[in-house]
């Protein structure tokens, strides 16, 4: 039977891996609740890709529990997540145009990047976070792949401008890491969170 909590995120592939491991997310979304609880996702000046992530989880997951406070909900356990990728000391977020995202993707062509997901759990007043890491080579890519993948829907609402789990499956050559937290939610991490804060999953 499966479990429910909240998830402060619209992300489907997030609520794809949340149900993967029969758990049953409720959309938990900021930006539509009043008064809004969105969060600012610019990085601080000479801010590192780590401390990126753990930070915008811990902001999301508190400010999942501002949205919850005093609309009597039930209580369960609230999750938030992060994601980024890294390459050559830069944090690479969502492209915002197909120059963009075709940029990104030569940065990675014949190279190896990192992925970067942070998770944080609220529940019974606590808030914990874990990130996974993992690194992800891209094989070389031609000037047609580049454009093709660029014009397709998938580039825009993804850090890094790509999804694995996606036409982009075709660009990797090796990974190293967690495929759940490259798509954007590491379920180990998430687990271990869970029971660590007294909810258990079986």
């Amino acid at each position: 039977m499966s479990k429910p909590l909240y998830l402060a995120s619209q992300s489907p592939r997030r609520l794809e891996l949340l149900r993967q491991i029969e758990l049953a997310p409720v959309v938990l979304p900021l930006r539509h609740v009043q008064p809004r609880a969105d969060v600012d996702e610019t990085p601080l000046p000479g801010e590192r890709a780590l401390d990126y992530v753990r930070r915008l989880a811990r902001l999301k997951a508190e400010s999942a529990l501002l949205a919850l406070a005093g609309r009597r909900l039930a209580i369960m356990p609230v999750i938030a997540a992060d994601t980024t990728v890294t390459l050559d000391g830069l944090i690479l977020g969502k492209p915002a145009d197909a120059d963009e995202a075709s940029n990104m993707l030569r940065r990675y062509s014949g190279r190896v990047h990192s992925v970067l997901t942070a998770v944080g759990v609220a529940y019974r007043n606590r808030i914990e976070i874990a990130v996974s890491e993992s690194e992800v080579r891209f094989k070389t890519l031609s000037e047609a792949e580049i454009a093709a993948y660029a014009d397709s829907h998938e580039p825009y609402d993804k850090a890094g401008g790509y999804g694995i789990q996606g036409r982009a499956a075709m660009f990797v050559e090796h990974i190293s890491g967690s495929y759940s937290g490259i798509m954007g939610l590491p379920l180990y991490e998430t687990a271990e969170l869970l029971r660590g804060l007294g909810f258990e999953l079986l």
